[in-house]
This record gives structure tokens, sequence and C-alpha cells, in this order.
């Protein structure tokens, strides 16, 4: 099967209804002309003073707040517990905090996008630039109590990562379904789609980096190839439900290089770690390898940890610097020079998506084939 040919198709495809997404580019755009509160929030001392300004100057004597691209473009990658969706629209979620006095379950929208604190059971909390501090008795923030409190909320990214198990749980059940009606006819529908994707990876990564014992990994390597590739486009839609940088997170990244960490090792047969304990070097030289291979060993994953989330986030940050010149600039002028520059991103991102979830799976079947490959 010619699977170049058909992924040049499904890209096409795919390109053209990314293009289409462009329209929603002004809701995306209206976002940057505000600055979300939980992020940056209300200085009263400022206030009070706009306000004195204001009775002196009259109504003209309100000053626009200047543009900070440095503080939008953080809040749109960063993780936060509300997931802004337009203007002052926004989705709260919920705040699951470890106390050594108890667990306190409660929602992230009583804290009024980080204008007020919300007494809880054990403590008085404080949303901090997207950070859950304890506040003392004395209205100040208290250090060593907040390094106490452990955050296991659902957060955008962790909302957003739910939503593309959710979409990949409905897209392979539907499938499924399929190939149990049609048993021995040719695929339909979305079948016409997955199948070539998922042959794609048995026979261009699993089968020429493995071998013989591919189907034993087919599973994983399948898991991490959809979940990346579903979490990446998700990440290019500008609205709900897209948004999230989820895998641009390096800690969504750092679990999914541990993943692969456990299953090499874990797999590795006894060539492989004679390779690494016992390799065929003269004596002098066997302790600095030994050490090298080790080394190796935690290398290999570190650099698919790294490399997905540079990518990723970097890809994010460079759409919305071009984004962000409109209002730099402060004029229009600039405007189709800005969506000219981000729909060529945009486009170009879009074959990063399909390209790292690419990337991700075929090192992880490199370094279990070379785990699990016998002596010859």
């Amino acid at each position: 099967m010619d699977c170049n040919r058909v992924f040049v198709s499904k890209v096409k495809r795919l390109t053209i209804v990314f293009t289409l997404l462009i329209a929603f580019l002004s809701i995306k755009i209206d976002t940057f002309a505000q600055v979300d509160s939980a992020v940056v929030p209300v200085d009263s001392v400022v206030a009070e003073s706009a306000q004195a300004a204001a009775g002196e100057h009259g109504a003209a004597g309100h000053e626009e707040k200047k543009f900070e691209p440095t503080e939008v473009i953080m809040e749109h990658i960063a993780d936060s517990h509300i997931w802004h969706f337009w203007g002052d629209t926004s989705m709260p979620l919920p705040v699951i905090l470890y106390t050594p006095s108890g667990l306190e379950v409660f929602s992230s929208a009583n804290f009024h996008h980080g204008e007020h604190d919300y007494n809880g059971k054990y403590n008085n909390y404080r949303l901090e630039e997207d950070h859950i501090k304890v506040v003392g008795a004395d209205g100040k923030i208290d250090e060593e109590a907040s390094k106490s409190v452990l955050d296991f909320s659902i957060t955008k990214n962790v909302a957003a990562m739910f939503v593309a198990i959710f979409l990949i749980l409905i897209v392979f059940i539907s499938v499924a379904g399929a190939y149990k009606k049609r048993i021995g006819k040719a695929p339909k529908g979305l079948q016409s789609f997955i199948e070539p994707v998922i042959v794609f990876v048995r026979d261009d990564i699993a089968k020429p980096n493995i071998g013989h014992k591919y189907a034993k990994f087919m599973p994983y390597l399948l898991t991490i190839f959809f979940f990346i590739l579903f979490n990446n486009l998700l990440g290019l839609v500008p609205i709900f439900p897209g948004g999230a940088n989820v895998t641009g997170n390096i800690a969504l990244t750092f679990v999914m290089a541990l993943g692969t960490l456990l299953i090499v090792n874990l797999n590795g047969n006894k060539y492989y770690w004679k390779h690494i304990f016992l390799p065929d070097v003269p004596f002098w030289l066997w302790p600095l390898m030994v050490v090298v291979e080790v080394v190796g060993i935690i290398s290999k994953p570190f650099a698919l940890m790294v490399r997905l989330f540079a990518n990723i986030t970097a890809g994010h940050i460079i759409v919305l610097s071009l984004i962000s010149l409109i209002f730099i600039f402060e004029t229009l002028a600039i405007a189709p020079v800005s969506v000219a520059f981000v729909i060529f991103m945009d486009i170009l991102e879009l074959l990063v998506a399909f390209l790292q979830a690419f990337i991700f799976t075929l090192l992880t079947a490199l370094f279990i084939g070379m785990a699990v490959e016998e002596h010859h």
C-alpha cells in the first residue's frame, strides 16, 4: 500500500478544513486585546490612582492599559485553573488540594478570576499567577504553608487531555464496530482514513525497527501516536475544545518519555543488558563505557521529552507572536501581513502535528527494537 500517497491526500483535505477554521481567527484575536485577570490580578493601588485621575481630568483621563505580548502569550501556552474561551467568557475547573489536614475540593469560580480569596475548610486560598497559595491570618501569602499543599486540580491541560481521550475512544469504538459489521469488506467512511494510518504505523514504524516481535508493542505504539496526534491537532484549534497546550507541557512529555523508558528496559533481553554492563571493550575502558551506556538509558527518553515539548511550544509562541504584532503596532495596516504569516505557520504546524507524533513513535519503536534484538 502506498502510504505516502494516502497521507498526502489526507493532509490536503485536513489543510482545507483547517483553513476554514481561520474564520474563527477574529474570535482568537479578540482575546489578545485583554489580559486575563486570573493571570494578571488588578492592582488596587493602580485602580485607585486611575479613579483619582479620572476625578481630576474627567472621562478623558482614562488611559488604556498597554498591551503586554509576553503576558498574553504565556497565558495561552501555560496551564490554568480556568479554561478561557473568549472575552470574559470562561469555564471554571475543579480544584483538588491535598493538605496536611485533609482533602479540599471546590470550584475555581470561588476565586472570581483571582480577585477574591477563598475560605476553605482548612485554609484560606488565593490564586496568584495561576498558582494556589495559602493565605495567613495577616492577609499575606504563607509560603511555608503553601509548600505543604499538593495541587491535584483538573487544570485546562488535564481537561483538554480528557477531551482528546474521549474523541479517540469515539473514533476507535466506531471504527471497531464498523469492522465487526463489515467483515471481509473494504473499509468505508472513517475506516478508510484510520486504516492506512494504522497500517503505516505497523509496516513503516513497528516492523522495520522492532522485527518479528512487533505485534506485542503495537498497542503502545498506536496509543502514543494517536494520543500525540489528537492533542497536537486540538492545540491548533483556536476555540473550545481546542486551544490548550497539552503536548507543549513538559510534565506530560515527561510521563510519556517515562513510559517509553519503562517499556524499553523491562523488555530488554540479556544481550541488551550485557551490552550495557559487559561491553566488548578493553578492560581499562570498561568503567567509562558502563557510565556512558547507563547515561544513554536516561538520555534517549529525555530527548523524546524535550523534542516534543520544544517543537509544539515553539510553534504556538510563533503564531501568538505574529498575532500580537497587530496590537503592538496598534494599526490594522499590519493585519494582512500578520494574518498571512499566521495562516502559513498554522498550515506548517499542521504538518508538525503529524511529524512529531511520527517521530516520537518512530524513536520509541527504535529504542524497543534495540532492547529486544536477538544476538547474531
